[in-house]
């Protein structure tokens, strides 16, 4: 028992441990024994063995090891233990030996051999040779060769760059993919008019997504804005996922800003803060808006001095708005400087802002008219604001002009007001409709109006009544008292009443009355009277009287000389009298002599 004990410690018998040994165990022994393999062949004289064992050595990083055998190749003539040697020798730190070796393998037709020799011209500022070994490589179709022949004319400006760098891309090269995929994109952004402009941004994401494939994180990156700006979000952030997780801090931010869309702002939050620590200004903006929402302003109010530190003029502009916010005007006007001279549009528009409603109307005219210059279109519409109150109206449409074809909704308005003045109606209506389009009530109203002007005589039914449809000004009335625009609420119950449909007319007329519409007071009285209900009419009469409705009190007037309240009655045609317009003033005094010829009886 005791001897068996002994032989098992002795490792002699292999113990029955039950375990096998792992893939990476087997593997290592595999390399052992052609190691010793090829250590045996080359001590033999077997040239191929020494050069295969020199590669082995080097790859892992035995340089020791590996020279004596790579030199034993190169003199027996092996081509590639000269391009080995030579990468040995660089290793070491004799670049130019090493490109001797090169140089013999190169010419012996090593592929690899030339690349290595290329770059090594190239460090030196030797372009021309460079190119020469480069090419040399290239058309052997090494891809490295091909990547840096391409990266060397693009350099330089040669139209020969893209034959190059599309030969590495297709041989696998996913820095060559991402670089042409990036030259494609700009092209066709550039071209966004241009026939070839779809195709070449829809070559430019197959290479994104070859080179993505390969791990390249800037081109995850990109692949995702594309995919994001096609609306499929969901892919998108996949991509934006994978790039993030490599430490790319913009594809952090990007996804922080997908997922804050979605709802989920605690998680767009961790990695609107991964991005920031990592010195993305855009992110700690977006930290710095989010902690000012839940008005933690000292924290939001670091976020966005961290941006400005990331370089990001968008921090001195958004400290400005959070000092603006909290009445803190002198710091506003300081960061809002800032981000201006620093040539952020928005902060020159708001700091132009900021000095108008100091009374610095002179200093601040500079200001608006370098954020509109630089593309701002609320500056060229506070411009048009500006000159307009100073009468000077050519110059105020010119930038209401500027800013409607931008866009801007009440600058649209402005110039279709503009054009109405001037009696240009097409072109009126097209200023119109862009900015009713757009949400402007006034513009639905005005637009409504402009139709209805040019309504024909509403068709006879063919019995003699008249027929009443629905227009589309009225669809444009309806769209303005929708959104609250009194005359327009009172121009659709005069529609509705027109159709016949007393309970819509009333309902609209109402909701004027009740905004302060003296029209839609006095058009809801006539309507009650009619239908019987003339104290309430009696009531939206006398609003609309003391609001300057002359008509209402002329009613209210013969209201209360029907009931033989006469001095009433005469007091309220004195009001109508006062208020007109002639006929009704005419109208009302005739009725005030009756009734104080009556009272006088």
């Amino acid at each position: 028992m005791g001897d068996k004990a002994t032989l098992f410690e002795s490792g002699r018998f292999a113990q029955a441990s039950g375990e096998e040994p792992t893939r990476d165990e087997m593997t290592d022994m595999g390399e052992a024994a052609e190691e010793v393999r090829l250590g045996l062949a080359a001590q033999s004289g077997d040239a191929e063995a020494a050069s295969v064992l020199g590669a082995m050595l080097l790859r892992r990083g035995d340089l020791d090891g590996a020279e004596p055998q790579l030199r034993a190749a190169t003199a027996a003539g092996d081509r590639a233990a000269a391009n080995n040697l030579g990468v040995l020798l660089h290793q070491r730190g004799y670049p130019e030996e090493a490109a001797g070796w090169w140089r013999i393998a190169a010419v012996a037709g090593s592929a690899a051999a030339a690349h290595a020799l290329g770059r090594y011209h190239r460090e030196r500022g030797d372009e021309p040779a460079a190119e020469y070994w480069l090419r040399q490589s290239a058309e052997q179709g090494h891809v490295l060769g091909a990547y840096a022949l391409a990266d060397l004319l693009e350099h330089r400006g040669d139209v020969g760059a893209e034959h190059w760098m599309r030969a590495a891309a297709e041989r696998g090269h996913r820095e060559a993919a991402y670089r042409l995929a990036r030259a494609l994109d700009t092209a066709g952004r550039e071209d966004e008019a241009g026939a070839g402009a779809d195709n070449a941004v829809a070559e430019a994401e197959q290479w994104y997504r070859q080179a993505a494939a390969r791990g390249h994180r800037r081109a995850a990156l990109h692949l995702g804005a594309i995919l994001e700006k096609r609306g499929e979000l969901k892919e998108a952030g996949r991509w934006y996922l994978t790039s993030a997780k490599d430490g790319e801090p913009r594809a952090a931010c990007a996804l922080g800003f997908l997922l804050r869309d979605a709802g989920d702002t605690e998680s767009a939050a961790v990695w609107w803060l991964r991005a920031a620590q990592e010195g993305d200004g855009n992110a700690a903006n977006a930290l710095g808006a989010l902690h000012a929402e839940r008005g933690e302003t000292q924290t939001a109010e670091r976020w966005y001095r961290a941006a400005l530190d990331a370089g990001d003029d968008n921090g001195a502009y958004n400290l400005g708005l959070l000092c603006a916010e909290q009445g803190r005007t002198a710091q506003a006007e300081q960061w809002y400087r800032r981000a201006a001279y620093a040539g952020h549009r928005e902060a020159a528009n708001a700091l132009a802002i900021l000095l108008l409603q100091g009374g610095d109307t002179t200093g601040a005219e500079p200001w608006f008219s370098k954020a509109a210059e630089a593309g701002s279109v609320d500056a060229a519409f506070n411009l048009g604001i500006l000159y307009a109150g100073r009468d000077e109206e050519s110059t105020a449409l010119r930038w209401y002009e500027r800013a409607a074809a931008a866009g801007h909704t009440e600058a649209a308005l402005q110039v279709g007001i503009a054009r109405l003045r001037a009696g240009e109606e097409q072109e009126a209506e097209r200023h119109l409709r862009c900015a009713a389009g757009g949400g402007s009530t006034e513009a639905a109203y005005r637009l409504a109006a402009l139709l209805d002007a040019r309504r024909p005589p509403e068709p006879a039914h063919e019995l003699g009544e008249i027929v009443h449809e629905k227009t589309e000004c009225e669809e444009w009335y309806e769209r303005a008292a929708a959104q609250g625009h009194r005359r327009a609420q009172v121009r659709v119950g005069m529609l509705a009443a027109a159709r016949g449909d007393v309970v819509e007319a009333a309902r609209w007329y109402r909701a004027a009355a009740e905004a302060g519409s003296r029209n839609g007071a006095f058009n809801l009285g006539l309507l009650l009277a009619r239908e019987g209900s003339e104290p309430e009419a009696a009531v939206w009469w006398t609003r609309a009287a003391d609001a300057g409705h002359g008509r209402a009190a002329l009613r209210l007037a013969l209201v209360y000389a029907r009931r033989g309240e006469l001095a009433e009655g005469q007091r309220w045609a004195d009001r109508a009298v006062e208020l007109g317009p002639a006929e009704v003033s005419e109208r009302a005094g005739r009725l005030r002599d009756a009734l104080r010829e009556e009272l006088s009886a």
